[in-house]
């Protein structure tokens, strides 16, 4: 397995097709939230806004998505036609990708991180 330390060293091994819609992925979470900044977790792209705010990957199958378990319960009706799991889902590579979703989804994880930044920095005013 690669040890990758840039998303573009990331995408860079899959084949044109994937590439393009992990590209289309990553330019919708940066749309979504453009504060954030990219990096690479647990060896997978990640864009990091007051902690991990979400991770996307490739498969030969699908586009793995992982607004953590928060982001996938708070739209379970809208994932219903797609495989998901605790804090992932799948969008099959022979679908056209839920961009409209994926948005919401990230805008749903900044308002989230950046609500519990706020309180931890309450807390700590406090003490």
């Amino acid at each position: 397995m690669d040890k990758f330390t840039t998303i573009d060293e990331y995408i860079a091994v899959f084949p044109e097709e994937v590439r393009q819609r992990l590209e289309t992925v990553r330019a919708t979470i940066k749309a979504a939230a453009p504060e954030a900044t990219e990096k690479i977790s647990y060896q997978m792209p990640t864009f990091y806004l007051e902690g991990n705010l979400v991770h996307f990957a490739g498969y030969k199958g699908h586009i793995g998505f992982y607004p953590t378990p928060s982001g996938i319960t708070g739209f379970e009706a809208e994932l219903a036609p797609y495989k998901v799991a605790k804090g992932s889902a799948q969008f099959p590579h022979d679908q056209p990708l839920p961009l409209d979703l994926i948005t919401r989804m990230v805008e749903y994880r900044v308002a989230e991180n950046q609500q519990k930044a706020a309180a931890k920095k309450a807390s700590k005013r406090k003490k």
